[in-house]
């Protein structure tokens, strides 16, 4: 098998590594080496975080930069601050939804427009309501598999192995929610496609 890198970001918060999680033991259920690396920058305080997943990789654990198939952002200014990981080709999927750091209050600095984030993503962006989807599905928390479930289409894995993952990551008593919301993020992205 190729190696097919994920860059998944966002906030502290929002699940990114229980996201990464997920696609890993998707990975291990097929039988497919993988390989996975977190940046945790100041979480706790709504700071970046960032899971390298290297899908077929026997080796490092992370993703250089210019070399990403897919960067799964749970954020439009996280997809922005990223998007020197994507590769010529890659694609960028991201939830509509922009978090404004306290440094842009504080400092009074400028924000860029959501239409001017788009934009800057290039041309392979699908930008999907994941916290719509997510409240949808019976709660904001699930925003992060909702993101997965919308990645499923791009990814090198079978849907029941990432289903799979869900179910051995999430608490049991929101497995039925949280299925529900892989369903509705992957069914959002079909049909962007």
């Amino acid at each position: 098998m190729k190696v097919f890198n994920v860059l998944i970001v966002g906030i502290g918060g929002q699940g990114v590594i229980l996201a990464s999680n997920v696609l890993g033991e998707a990975c291990i259920a097929e039988g497919v080496p993988v390989r996975c690396s977190e940046t945790h920058g100041m979480a706790q305080r709504g700071g970046s975080v960032e899971s390298h997943v290297r899908i077929g990789s026997k080796y490092s654990p992370l993703i250089p930069p210019g070399t990403a198939d897919l960067i799964l952002a749970f954020e439009l200014l996280e997809a922005l601050r990223y998007r020197h990981y994507l590769k010529e080709g890659g694609t960028v999927l991201a939830n509509d939804h922009l978090i404004v750091p306290t440094s842009v209050y504080v400092q009074k600095l400028p924000l860029p427009a959501r239409e001017e984030i788009i934009a800057q993503l290039r041309e392979n962006a699908f930008v999907i309501d994941a916290r719509a989807l997510a409240l949808e599905a019976g709660s904001p928390l699930t925003l992060n598999i909702v993101m997965v479930g919308a990645a499923s289409p791009f990814l090198p894995l079978q849907t029941s192995s990432l289903e799979a993952g869900v179910r051995t990551w999430v608490p049991p008593k929101t497995l039925d929610m949280n299925l529900k919301a892989f369903e509705h993020g992957r069914a959002a992205v079909t049909a962007l496609r």
